[in-house]
């Protein structure tokens, strides 16, 4: 195609006056010249900095943080119990320090500690046994009379669903479903997704329970040997103050967390009782757990709730009061009263919660979701003490 030379030249096109795709740039604008006093350019400036100390040590960081998220996670059988263990440890040094104040000496305290926790989490766990094998056994039952209640609720999802399928068999292009074979893997059971094996699960509470005692009965054997190691009297007053400082907030932190949850879990179990609810023990300890995962660990509980108030009670207006009763509570003690005992500086930041728990998920799987807010609390809170890491306890925070 040629062009008319007789034609006349168009205008070049240019977007519209005043339109926000146009650069606001002065055509006629024009650099300064270098006058003769101006520095030369430095072109391996930039070069230095690419190559300097600093990036260097921002690369190593970040190899050195993916390098860690890679170790916890193939080595989750042998992390996770340190790290409950030292939770635990946390939890309990307090005591052990009083203990020792009147003369009990850290491995007999640390004995009785692990005596009395085994021996509630026995009376705990024979008490909810008979609960849990009645729900257990009745489960199907229940869920399927709670199902058919939820019929007119699920019919227009069935409808869709039935349709896709459909729809995906008349445009599937290949073999006839009879001309193959299919094999089908048994995967693990529910209960092993959840927790592992039985077998794998007494190993770990053994491990757990093994580590915390020689813990707590090693009282301050590891902060005297870094005090030893510290070059200067200045370095180890200050190992000893941040050592302290850190121990105690985290301590008391864990035991307000532990004290909340169980304040929770009885007004769960007292309002099971009060609406006729069978077995309102379980509810509540199940509630208490539970309100160690936020967000997740209450839609949880709620979900179970309903379906168990539609299997208990006939009356729609009866069953809905089981969850609602709940979620009146939940919200009660995650607006009122968790940030008025616990105050800004222990709450943590709802962004930075829902990172950690997907991050723990990932790593260590629903055990990692039980503890991942006590250990985000825990390393937001070492964060403070430690001055090159305050602004991550900031971003951490509230």
């Amino acid at each position: 195609m040629t062009r008319d030379p007789h034609a006349e030249d168009e205008p070049p096109l240019h977007p519209e006056e005043g339109s926000v795709m146009e650069p606001d740039v002065d055509p006629h604008a024009d650099a300064p010249a270098p006058g003769p006093d101006s520095p030369p350019p430095d072109a391996g400036k930039l070069e230095r900095a690419l190559h300097g100390r600093g990036a260097q040590s921002l690369g190593v960081t970040v190899l050195s943080v993916l390098a860690v998220f890679y170790a916890l996670r193939v080595g989750r059988d042998f992390f996770l119990p340190i790290a409950f263990a030292l939770l635990l440890n946390l939890l309990f040094s307090p005591l052990i320090r009083a203990l020792k104040r009147v003369h009990v000496a850290p491995p007999l305290g640390a004995a009785l500690i692990i005596v009395g926790m085994l021996g509630a989490m026995s009376a705990g766990v024979y008490q909810l046994t008979d609960p849990v094998q009645e729900w257990v056994g009745k489960g199907p039952t229940s869920l399927q009379s709670t199902m058919k209640r939820l019929r007119s609720i699920r019919r227009p999802v069935e409808q869709v669903s039935r349709a896709a399928d459909q729809v995906d068999r008349a445009t599937s292009v290949g073999p006839s479903p009879g001309g193959t074979r299919e094999v089908v893997v048994k995967g693990p059971s529910l209960s092993e997704r959840l927790f592992g094996t039985t077998q794998s699960l007494a190993v770990a509470a053994m491990e757990v329970l093994i580590m915390l005692y020689f813990l707590l009965a090693a009282g301050d054997l590891f902060l005297q040997k870094l005090v030893g190691v510290l070059p200067n009297l200045n370095d180890k007053k200050t190992a000893v103050r941040m050592a302290r400082q850190m121990e105690s907030s985290v301590s008391a932190y864990l035991l307000t967390l532990a004290v909340l949850n169980l304040g929770l879990g009885t007004a769960v179990a007292l309002l099971m009782w009060g609406l006729g609810m069978p077995n309102p023990v379980l509810w509540g300890v199940l509630a208490g757990l539970l309100e160690f995962i936020p967000y997740i660990g209450a839609a949880t509980m709620l979900a179970v709730l309903a379906v168990a108030g539609l299997a208990t009670f006939q009356p729609l207006g009866q069953a809905l009061l089981v969850p609602g009763g709940y979620l009146a509570i939940d919200f009660i003690q995650a607006n009122f009263v968790s940030p008025a005992v616990l105050g800004r500086r222990l709450t943590l930041n709802p962004v930075a919660i829902l990172i950690g728990l997907a991050l723990w998920y990932e790593l260590w799987g629903v055990p990692g979701v039980f503890i991942a807010v006590p250990l985000l609390a825990t390393f937001k809170i070492c964060c403070e003490h430690i001055e090159t890491l305050a602004p991550v306890g900031e971003f951490l925070s509230r």
